[in-house]
């Protein structure tokens, strides 16, 4: 029991990231009205960003960038943190504020058309026509 406790304690860090990414699926699934489900994609898009950066963190790691210093004193790989992880979610940030983008606006299309958000009245609206 203890060991699991210390696992548990030590990696906390990703039990909150899997609690904020359940929130936003729990959202996107249960909830009716379209905005709440976009609203919970993009929780569910940032559990997962907060994920992968947290992945790439490393203690007592400095950022790769090389100075005449530390190529005079030599490279050590395991100074350095590796910074796939926080490009790789640069690009994930960009693809998730387009994403947004383009929900929002067939939202309000939607809308315009169905004069409401709410998925169940929007699908009797396309049952009854």
């Amino acid at each position: 029991m203890d060991q699991l406790l210390t696992f548990l304690a030590g990696h906390a860090n990703y039990l909150a990231y899997i609690v904020i990414m359940m929130v936003g699926l729990w959202a996107m699934i249960a909830k009716r009205n379209l905005m709440k489900k976009i609203i919970g994609l993009g929780i569910f898009q940032t559990s997962i960003m907060l994920f992968y950066v947290s992945i790439g963190a490393k203690e007592d790691a400095s950022i790769p960038i090389l100075t005449k210093e530390s190529i005079r004193l030599g490279i050590e790989v395991s100074d350095y943190v590796n910074p796939l992880p926080h490009v790789l979610m640069l690009t994930a940030i960009v693809v998730s504020v387009a994403t947004l983008g383009v929900a929002l606006a067939l939202l309000q299309q939607i809308f315009d058309r169905y004069e409401t958000i709410e998925e169940d009245e929007i699908l009797d609206q396309i049952r009854r026509s």
